[in-house]
């Protein structure tokens, strides 16, 4: 535990840092359009190389009942984050109720393959590092788009990082192939979940990239408001 706190300590120095910065920008959501879109394109690259074809064949072979297991398994990891997360914005009932899930589906649920935790009403919840740096008042700052991991802010970026080090993956496996191995079973598996969105997204938007950015940045909003934010300006994203 001292060090998930040394470690969030520094991370949280590190987001005032970042935040302070991102306050003295013009007020332009997007000032690193090039790079971002730059990192798109690369992002979507990889995409169609590598992790596409590589879900394909995930979900060729891994029967549909074995597919929603894994898809569960993973989903149990994050309810850890998710407690704690509720519990660091102020929502010790949500906590608990989270807490409550990671028990029952690790246990009953056979390590989380299957969820008895939702038949017996306890709501599975969306909470992350990032919507608690929200709740605590820092900024989103600028958006920015990260090699693999997609769309993100320099809060979020803080946030995911903050996650990484309270993952059960990352504090209870000391195998590092292991580790990686999880992580590698994680990102395609998610992604072979979303195997139809890219013919979504290329029918949906003249500029992906636009589409992308404004959904994500509307959503976290959401998400950090708990669905109770206000018309958004563009200086709202650097004064959250």
């Amino acid at each position: 535990m001292k060090a998930i706190g040394h470690g969030l300590s520094r991370l949280l120095v590190l987001g005032v840092a970042l935040s302070l910065s991102a306050c003295a920008s013009t007020g332009d959501p997007d000032p690193w359009e090039p790079f971002n879109r730059s990192m798109y394109k690369f992002n979507e690259k990889l995409d169609e190389y590598v992790a596409k074809p590589l879900a394909k064949g995930y979900r060729a072979i891994t029967p549909d009942p074995v597919d929603r297991g894994i898809t569960r398994f993973f989903a149990n990891l994050d309810d850890v984050q998710m407690a704690l997360n509720n519990l660091l914005q102020g929502k010790p009932g949500l906590a608990f109720s989270d807490a409550g899930r990671v028990v029952i589906n690790s246990t009953i649920g056979l390590l989380g393959f299957l969820d008895p935790a939702s038949d017996l009403g306890l709501e599975k919840h969306e909470e992350d590092f990032g919507q608690t740096l929200g709740k605590w008042g820092f900024s989103t700052g600028p958006y920015l788009v990260l090699p693999v991991i997609g769309p993100s802010n320099v809060r979020d970026a803080v946030g995911f990082a903050g996650d990484w080090v309270v993952n059960p993956i990352y504090r209870r496996i000391d195998s590092a192939t292991v580790s990686w191995s999880l992580y590698g079973l994680r990102y395609v598996d998610r992604r072979a979940d979303l195997l139809g969105t890219s013919r979504v997204l290329e029918s949906a938007a003249m500029d992906p990239y636009s589409f992308v950015r404004d959904s994500y940045l509307q959503r976290r909003r959401h998400l950090v408001s708990d669905g109770n934010a206000p018309e958004a300006s563009d200086d709202d994203f650097f004064v959250e």
